[in-house]
């Protein structure tokens, strides 16, 4: 038998951004250890591809799409997800966009769309969402920082700033939320190869550079993200809040590597 503060049947989870990448393997892995899963992003057509993706490991889902740079979306997923399941037990936060550039060419556009998806988006989400935690007083949010959130990175500077200030946000809810049963914390992912960075990674001085800042001598597997989540969606989490769980290979533990 394995801990029963690490299972999560009959918890409900919402993955914004949970059809593609990191927030596609963070769905199936949290359906897999018991929850009844609702992904959502802006189209459609993943949402329902996901779904019965979901609904094959044996688990209820729901096909609501999303995006959030709008409010109203998120309200009418919540609104969904509570006449279907009761309530939200558990919101995870992954959707993001980047691009890179040097600072001198961003412009306030790109600064902003790349902000209002990362940054605000979590922020509106985690409002709608945290209120109705609050009420009931239990609730677990899992938000997703980068490894720019803790170090610079070179060309991506309105993409680290955007996650640098969603791991302040997710200490600042933990800290105004406690009392009230919810728990927010984020995972930090260090390199792992998704759609969103292949072209980056793949063959160039930069994913070069990469593999030989990790310990470990290569990209993460988005599988390998999916304990992080579980437990920190999990009744065995009841006491940490606040806290980025980093999941890296080893890079922000390094110096020198040999």
């Amino acid at each position: 038998m394995g801990n029963p503060a690490l299972d999560l049947a009959s918890k409900t989870v919402v993955v914004i951004g949970g059809t593609s990448g990191i927030g596609l393997a963070l769905a199936k892995g949290l359906a897999e250890a018991g929850a009844n899963v609702i992904p959502s992003s802006r189209r459609m057509d993943h949402v329902e591809s996901t779904v019965a993706a979901i609904r094959q490991l044996g688990r209820r889902s729901l096909a609501v799409a999303c995006d959030v740079t709008d409010r109203a979306s998120l309200q009418t997923l919540q609104d969904a997800a509570c006449a279907e399941f009761g309530a939200v037990d558990i919101l995870v936060n992954c959707a993001g966009t980047t691009q890179r550039m040097p600072v001198l060419e961003v412009s306030e556009d790109d600064w902003n769309r790349i902000l209002d998806t990362n940054l605000n988006g979590t922020l509106r989400a985690c409002q709608i969402f945290g209120r109705k935690m609050i009420e009931r007083r239990y609730g677990r949010i899992i938000n997703i920082g980068s490894m720019s959130s803790l170090t610079g990175w070179h060309g991506v500077a309105a993409y680290g700033a955007s996650k640098s200030a969603v791991a302040s946000l997710t200490k600042t809810l933990a800290v105004e939320w406690a009392t009230y049963g919810v728990c927010v914390n984020a995972i930090v992912p260090g390199v792992f190869r998704t759609q969103l960075n292949t072209a980056l990674l793949d063959g160039t001085p930069r994913g070069q550079e990469l593999l030989m800042r990790t310990p470990m001598q290569r990209f993460g597997k988005v599988e390998e993200l999916v304990g992080a989540a579980v437990f920190l969606a999990s009744d065995a989490a009841s006491f940490v809040t606040g806290h980025l769980l980093v999941v890296d290979g080893g890079i922000t533990a390094s110096g020198v590597n040999q």
